[in-house]
């Protein structure tokens, strides 16, 4: 197979929806494109759409904000990771708004350049929001002693002066305002703002438009700057405040009002991107300037979300891999339909299978890949570079190995790299969260009874909350391990798997994620699966005897189950290997009248599953009395006996009773021992019912009626 460059293959689909939300110039929510790690929505907003995206009319701000991260970025020569970005080393919140803040200013200086921004609409804009007019005059210098009221010692004219008032008012501010453009546009150099040779009408024009914006800019660092104690001591106390958090976003947010504004179908179309918005929420603060990151990222999402509902916004896309944002982050802003989602997983293995084979890998080499590692693009490619590595090349003439070497190397550095240092990390936040529910901080209702995170150790011994943390992690994944990852969070509709600290913990390294539709908490990859059953296994072999103690008692006594959260073909699999006795039993007895009955309902198996054993027994009576009454004589003499016993003990509702009754009418005849089995079945199928739901009531008084018809029979028989 001859060697090919990797390509980027198209999404269609995904490439219409996106390009169909940026074509408007303003729309009424934001959207969010969202899903696993490793699936290419980086590389397709990169390669495949943002250079058509900035030809005009089309301008488009782009930002990644993980560019702060050095060590895993690859304008840094570094790679993405793996698990969460917070299990990296957070940037500052300072540097992060600088980025956002300067992208949004270049989009604003092009609409100045396209001549859809001017003095008067900043001012408009600024106006509406934050009053300028005292931090004008501070940044000019200019004190004004005149008197904005108009004085009249008449009291039939209030109501004019006030008209008067307002209009002097709003002529103040309009003429403080053009004198402090003037002042600063005589700084600014039109020629180098705009990169061209202009018109001397165009001169004035772009130094006045840039000296209004420029001007904003200082009006809003001034009002910042008058909220610095404030702000501190939030910080210091840890409180929360709108006013604040908003005075913090004050200046991006006004620039995406005033984009929105300007934007005008075909010449004028703005647009921003943000890239791994989740950076911005684990943000770390390194001064006073501003609130601390999470309420940063709030405001300025929530504010965004403001503007499109009640003015319509430019478009805004928003690109995670952190699970929050597929599901919980719609509930925390208001309600599930908040923003547009785009959840996309990459391939399916057939389409994988159609782009891969015969051009990288051959078809028994496609095979042992995409059942260890999946269709995930992100491992095609680094196992695709693995393969054409010229060491890989030698080691495999060398010593004759094949793909499947490759694979376990490729695993065990998943494992090395990926998923032992996140478990690790896992391990701490259940240690946090052990200390945290010692120090009465988490609500009693998630240390509710019955919780197997319930009892967290009551010291703060270091080895001892570890060892707890430990089990705990290892039950959960045990579990996961039993629903083979195959868990619906809205099965029942409790969302009772997110009280789980371990659940909270492997979300937040990243190595599970939460689809938002269908509603299934998984691995980020078949690949992180498999990592996952390796660390468990690899724990359970390592732990001392008092480890495996506590561990066994944990899955014995308050082990977790999540076997009710399983769907699909997985749940019916499950439910069908614990219901086959209770199906050989009823199929033996439907064989007297072959009863036409549908038992596909689980309401209704889980109703009258209670006597599937008690019915298999007296089968099994059944077929003893059988077998003594071919050995022994005296038939007609005991016959008479076992029909007194069965009517005296028809009322009887214990199993034990029927199975006596059996046992000293050894020699009964077939059709006695059928009716004490049919009136022990009628029995507790009529307790079935009275205990039952409506809807249940209805098949099982068709089975009352051919049973008496059976039993009718064999009376007569």
């Amino acid at each position: 197979m001859a060697q090919k460059a990797w390509k980027i293959i198209p999404r269609p689909l995904l490439e219409t929806i996106l390009n169909s939300h940026v074509q408007q110039h303003r729309v009424p929510q934001p959207l969010i494109l969202h899903g696993p790690r490793g699936v290419g929505k980086t590389t397709l907003i990169l390669e495949r759409l943002l250079d058509r995206w900035n030809t005009e009319p089309h301008f488009t701000a782009y930002v990644d904000l993980a560019e702060s991260i050095q060590d895993h970025h690859p304008k840094h020569e570094g790679t993405f990771p793996w698990a969460s970005w917070s299990n990296c080393s957070p940037p500052p919140l300072s540097s992060l708004r600088v980025q956002l803040e300067n992208s949004l200013e270049e989009l604003t200086v092009k609409g100045i350049m396209m001549g859809k921004i001017n003095s008067r609409q900043i001012f408009t804009t600024l106006n509406k929001w934050h009053n300028p007019t005292t931090a004008v005059e501070r940044i000019c210098g200019i004190k004004d002693d005149t008197s904005m009221m108009i004085s009249s010692t008449s009291e039939g004219s209030k109501r004019r002066k006030k008209k008067v008032s307002a209009v002097a008012a709003a002529l103040k501010q309009l003429s403080l305002w053009d004198m402090a453009v003037c002042r600063h546009s005589v700084r600014l150099n039109a020629k180098k703002s705009s990169g061209r040779d202009v018109t001397p009408g165009e001169h004035s024009y772009y130094g006045e438009a840039m000296a209004a914006l420029d001007l904003a800019k200082e009006v809003i660092r001034v009002q910042q700057g008058w909220r610095v104690n404030a702000i501190k001591h939030l910080n210091a106390t840890g409180g929360f405040s709108r006013p604040l958090a908003h005075s913090s976003t004050d200046w991006p947010c006004l620039l995406l009002e005033l984009l929105s504004d300007a934007a005008e179908v075909d010449y004028f179309q703005p647009k921003l991107v943000i890239n791994n918005i989740d950076i911005l929420k684990n943000a770390i603060l390194t001064d006073d300037t501003s609130v601390n990151a999470s309420m940063y990222h709030d405001s300025l999402i929530w504010r965004m979300i403001a503007l499109c509902v009640n003015e319509r916004c430019l478009p805004v896309i928003l690109v995670t891999s952190d699970s929050y944002y597929s599901y919980r982050a719609f509930i925390d802003f208001g309600f599930p339909d908040i923003f547009i989602s785009r959840e996309t997983f990459g391939w399916t293995p057939a389409e994988a299978k159609m782009h891969m084979v015969d051009d990288y890998f051959s078809p028994s080499e496609w095979n042992l890949l995409v059942e260890a590692l999946g269709p995930n693009p992100r491992h095609l490619f680094e196992v695709y570079a693995l393969k054409l590595n010229n060491y890989y090349n030698k080691f495999v003439g060398d010593k004759g190995n094949t793909i499947e070497d490759l694979l376990d190397a490729y695993l065990a550095y998943l494992q090395v790299t990926v998923v032992n240092p996140a478990m690790d990390r896992a391990l701490l936040l259940l240690q946090n969260f052990a200390m945290d529910a010692r120090n009465g901080k988490i609500s009693k209702d998630r240390l509710r009874f019955g919780a197997p995170w319930r009892h967290p150790p009551q010291t703060d011994n270091p080895s001892e909350c570890h060892e707890w943390a430990k089990v705990q992690l290892m039950d959960f994944v045990q579990s996961l391990v039993n629903t083979e990852f195959g868990v619906n969070y809205f099965a029942d509709w409790s969302l009772e798997i997110f009280d789980d600290p371990s659940t909270v913990a492997l979300l937040e390294v990243g190595l599970l994620y939460v689809q938002r539709d269908p509603s299934f908490i998984r691995p980020i990859t078949r690949g992180v699966q498999r990592c996952l059953v390796r660390w468990l296994v690899q724990e359970q072999m390592q732990m001392n005897s008092k480890e495996s103690i506590q561990y066994l008692w944990q899955r014995s006594i308050r082990g977790r189950s999540y076997r009710h959260l399983i769907v699909g073909k997985k749940k019916m699999e499950s439910e069908g290997r614990k219901s086959s006795r209770f199906r050989k039993a009823m199929r033996k007895w439907l064989r007297f009248k072959g009863l036409n009955c549908c038992w596909s309902s689980p309401a209704l198996s889980h109703k009258v599953a209670n006597i599937s054993t008690r019915i298999e027994e007296a089968a099994a009576a059944a077929a003893a009395v059988q077998a003594q009454s071919r050995v022994l004589p005296a038939r007609g003499e005991k016959e008479s006996s076992s029909r007194r016993n069965s009517n005296n003990n028809e009322d009887e509702e214990s199993e034990p009773m029927i199975i006596n009754m059996a046992d000293e009418a050894a020699p009964a005849g077939r059709g006695t021992t059928n009716l004490a089995m049919l009136l022990a079945a009628e029995r507790h199928l009529r307790k079935a019912a009275s205990s039952g739901r409506k809807q249940l009531k209805k098949p099982l008084m068709r089975l009352f009626e051919e049973m008496e018809n059976v039993k009718s029979k064999t009376r007569m028989g």
